[in-house]
């Protein structure tokens, strides 16, 4: 779960190619390696940390910490409207200046073992906002991330995304001292090709930046420099993780029509026509660049004369896919409806088409990157909040341990994960790589029926789907049904249109005046109270807990007599 905007991570050391744990087998597996994990409930199994003593600090440390700004620079008034700087307790000590380095690596090395809703951002990640607040520390912050997150972390990109989505924005003065200090160029792409850490870290920080500038910030941060360098990147010579996170920049530069304009005219068309190929590849990394590039293709960066995807794809054989039509625009979905990647700051959410209440369900899932994802079953009662962070497993109508099991992989990449559902006995059985782990079964104490296979991803996260259309890698031992043997989908229904046929098709749509603002099909006759809002009809108003207008605590519903026909 992504809580208050931070990334909550629980990750271990991988046993073998991968690891799929309950809650209890990672704390075993914690303390007979060494390792660190924090429970969701009242026990805490900590890092080691007795080594480290924070009231000496090295002369070393001492000479670091003076390039930490003042507090007089902290005092001068930033541009843009900030949140409120989080105040230290009555007993908690002063904090003290520290490298910026070694709290980059901090956050790294401490975000993976936070599991628990009610825990504080780590003291790394508060101190880094803290010292963001000015322009200085901005840019110490932004060239420390370039500078230490290692290319092997797999949660590397994402703490990046995590980290500057924290830090407040950027005035137009640190944007431009930026631009002056990293002096890109295509040049500057080619250096050190065999350090591709600096390059990668480099797409990723300019990637966040697009998402997070909108309008004139966007345009003015692509400068010919900036451009020349991301194409660049994306030359087959590149480290392919260099090529992917230079194309999910552009992807974010694009958001902003002018920008997407500059980007098109650059013939970027071209060079991802060949990475295209690359969406089958059995190495996974190329995988991804294949996937961006062909979503970007036929979505964002069109070529003349070329097909879309969706208009050659075979679906004749699929009966049952990810549900495109329930998912916000930030989730990337294959045009077979099969393989699902999240490149956004917020935590998507998706669900199958096919929904069980009775009988033994199967499919698998090919891990694709390594990261967190959540993956299991979910209900028509879940609740998929991606900006605030809740996907499967984040509440009692999905996959859960004790109201919040949470399903995630770190590390275990090219692994297959099965998901067994066994209505019968009320319980849940998960695979991985064909070995079998305990089954789960308190998610029946709240619903026993209505289930979805579901998925929730992170930033940077990826995998495909196996609802029974090709033969399972790992089928269990017992008796099961497929979706794809019972599923029906009409030609219509299989088709994922790329978001610009897609909008042409919304144009043209025609909805009544009276209509209700949520699902545009029935008449708004319902007011809510005691806030008066009155733009809903009784069927989403009583889904709804707060009023979408403004926020406001929903105590009751009244239907209004002169709107009914």
């Amino acid at each position: 779960m992504i809580v208050f905007g931070w990334a909550v991570f629980l990750a271990s050391r991988s046993l073998g190619q991968g690891l799929l744990l309950t809650l209890e087998e990672h704390i075993a597996h914690f303390l007979g390696t060494g390792g660190a994990a924090t429970t969701m409930g009242n026990s805490c199994i900590c890092r080691d940390d007795s080594g480290t003593d924070d009231s000496v600090d090295t002369q070393q440390q001492q000479a670091e910490n003076s390039a930490v700004p003042t507090a007089d620079t902290r005092s001068q008034p930033r541009d843009p409207v900030r949140p409120p700087r989080r105040g230290r307790g009555p007993h908690e000590p002063r904090r003290k200046k520290q490298n910026v380095d070694g709290l980059v690596l901090d956050t790294l090395a401490v975000i993976r073992t936070l599991v628990d809703n009610d825990q504080e951002p780590p003291y790394s990640m508060i101190t880094l906002h803290e010292m963001a607040e000015t322009d200085e520390g901005w840019l110490d912050v932004v060239q420390s991330l370039i500078r230490v997150i290692p290319l092997e972390d797999p949660l590397g990109p994402a703490v990046i995304t995590l980290l500057l989505d924290e830090c407040p924005l950027p005035t137009k003065d640190a944007l431009q001292k930026l631009t002056e200090i990293l002096n890109l160029n295509g040049e500057v792409a080619c250096q050190d090709s065999s350090h591709p850490a600096k390059h990668r870290n480099t797409s990723a920080v300019l990637g966040c930046l697009a998402e997070k500038l909108a309008g004139p910030a966007s345009i003015g941060l692509l400068s010919p420099g900036i451009l020349e360098y991301l194409l660049q990147c994306l030359k087959l010579q590149s480290h392919p993780t260099v090529m992917l996170f230079a194309l999910i920049a552009l992807e974010k530069f694009a958001q902003t029509s002018e920008n997407k304009l500059t980007i098109s005219e650059s013939s970027i068309s071209d060079r991802l026509v060949t990475l295209e190929s690359w969406a089958n590849d059995p190495d996974y990394l190329k995988r991804q660049v294949g996937f961006c590039a062909q979503w970007s293709l036929d979505n964002l960066f069109l070529k003349e004369g070329r097909q879309l995807t969706y208009e050659k794809v075979n679906l004749s054989s699929i009966r049952a896919m990810l549900n495109s039509n329930d998912v916000s625009e930030y989730l990337k979905i294959s045009p077979h409806g099969l393989e699902a990647r999240c490149d956004a700051s917020s935590f998507e959410s998706v669900r199958c088409t096919f929904c069980v209440d009775a009988g033994v369900w199967y499919y698998e899932v090919t891990v694709v990157t390594s990261g967190v994802m959540q993956i299991g079953w979910a209900t028509r009662d879940s609740k998929f909040l991606n900006h605030e962070g809740y996907g499967i497993g984040d509440d009692e109508y999905s996959c859960a341990y004790d109201g919040c099991r949470q399903l995630i992989w770190y590390n275990a990449r090219r692994d297959t994960v099965g998901f067994l559902l066994d209505l019968n006995e009320k319980q849940m059985i998960f695979f991985l790589n064909g070995n079998q782990l305990p089954p789960e079964k308190q998610v029946f104490s709240s619903t026993v029926s209505g289930f979805f296979a579901a998925a929730s991803f992170m930033s940077y996260q990826q995998c495909e789907f196996n609802f029974g259309a090709k033969p399972f890698k790992y089928p269990p031992s017992m008796k099961f049904s497929t979706f794809n043997d019972y599923a029906f989908l009409t030609a219509e229904e299989k088709i994922i249109l790329p978001r610009h046929r897609r909008l042409a098709l919304l144009k043209q749509v025609s909805i009544r005046e009276n209509c209700c603002s949520l699902c545009c099909d029935e008449v708004a006759d319902t007011q809510l109270k005691p806030c008066g809002h009155s733009d809903l009809c009784m069927d989403c108003a009583l889904q709804l807990e707060t009023c979408p207008l403004c926020r406001k605590e929903i105590v009751s519903r009244i239907r209004q007599i002169s709107h009914i026909s």
